[in-house]
């Protein structure tokens, strides 16, 4: 076999965190399976590692937390700095190339030189969306702050690999409003998802349950589906709807307290947070459909998490999402606003000759699997050059 690839897991190696490009770092690493050596930069020794079996550990975890932050013990920052202080080297693993599917920090950006003197094959980035880009208003401001800077640093890299025709289009087009004339090769290839067994059918009879699983910050658009549902409610529907996912402190912080209200109210909501994988299988098999308000993404996996569980989804039509939705068994809007997502879950709840319809197109797409996206991402890597300096 030949060499592995590095793959820069600096963040998702020291976090709890499911959000989506953790699961998206996880994911890939495990696809590649020993095509992968995961490495780190460590801020302690200040330098790139192979990791040790805690973060191995770490990486392996599946409950996940709704901390996003990097956690470094106590005793691994020690030793960190007592390697430093002895002037330790760690030589990296024989490979063929690096790839970073991480929203590097400011820290790691300024490290990578490091690293890339250490690497003769290709250096791959993964390029996820340009939120914080075309819609500031909605994302934190720290990642406002900084994405400017990482997008100049992707630069650096031989290839880009966007998760998506949204992303890809919306990196050239900044490139291209720079004048960069000079840049990485760059290219979309969609990323994929746990392979699963469908959930068979659910009943007809019971209280119906609209699942929606997603982090809840300001783009995830939750406001406006928790009052399309309130309004459904006070028109005499009868259904539940379950929320899954982190609450963003800052721009999740109007959906939370949305969520306090209607349950003070009385209303059918129930909000778990973050959950494990045998959890979130549950609720997808108890749903009776699923509902994902997101005004913008870079790919938007828990449309096709919905599909393959063989549940409808009712979800944007434009952008990342549209691609996602083209296929079958989704209900794509033009707008996301409280009014269509209002109707658009009436109509299914009134109608489930037409969700089952949904359903079976779900049941019957072909999903792409992490090890097809491994593959396509790894065949792509081998025809891209490395830059001159």
């Amino acid at each position: 076999m030949s060499a592995p690839f590095l793959i820069d897991l600096s963040h998702t190696s020291h976090t709890r965190a499911r959000t989506g490009i953790q699961r998206v770092a996880r994911s890939l690493t495990a696809a590649l399976g020993p095509e992968a050596a995961p490495i780190t930069f460590d801020p302690w020794q200040r330098i790139w590692r192979s990791l040790r079996a805690w973060e191995k550990s770490a990486l392996a975890n599946t409950t996940p937390t709704a901390k996003r932050g990097a956690s470094w013990p106590l005793s691994a920052r020690l030793a960190g700095c007592t390697r430093r202080a002895l002037g330790s080297g760690e030589p990296l693993p024989d490979h063929r190339g690096v790839i970073v599917p991480e929203l590097f920090s400011r820290e790691v950006a300024a490290a990578l030189p490091q690293l890339f003197t250490h690497v003769s094959g290709p250096r791959i980035a993964l390029f996820h969306d340009a939120i914080a880009l075309r819609r500031p208003e909605l994302s934190p401001p720290g990642t406002v702050a900084r994405f400017p800077g990482y997008l100049q640093e992707l630069l650096a890299f031989d290839g880009i690999a966007a998760v998506s025709e949204e992303s890809r289009q919306s990196l050239a087009a900044y490139w291209d409003w720079l004048g960069v004339k000079q840049r990485p090769a760059l290219v979309a290839i969609p990323l994929g998802s746990d392979p699963v067994q469908p959930a068979p059918a659910r009943a007809a009879s019971g209280t119906p349950i609209v699942l929606c699983v997603g982090t809840l910050e300001g783009r995830k658009n939750h406001v406006a589906l928790l009052e399309a549902c309130a309004e459904l409610w006070q028109r005499g529907a009868v259904f539940e709807l379950h929320l899954i996912g982190a609450a963003h402190a800052q721009t999740g912080a109007a959906a939370s307290e949305r969520i306090r209200q209607l349950q003070a109210e009385g209303k059918p909501v129930r909000y778990d947070g973050p959950v494990d994988d045998a959890a979130l299988a549950a609720a997808y098999a108890a749903a009776s459909f699923t509902v994902y308000p997101s005004l913008l993404e870079g790919f938007g996996l828990p449309v096709l998490e919905s599909l393959a569980h063989g549940r409808p989804c009712v979800c944007s039509a434009r952008g990342a999402l549209g691609e996602s939705a083209r296929g079958g068994g989704c209900v794509p809007l033009e707008r996301v606003d409280a009014p269509s997502l209002r109707d658009a879950i009436a109509g299914l709840l009134a109608s489930p000759a037409e969700s089952a319809r949904l359903a079976a197109e779900a049941r019957a797409r072909r999903h792409r699997t992490w090890r097809d996206y491994a593959q396509d991402l790894t065949r792509w890597i081998e025809t891209v050059q490395r830059r001159a300096p």
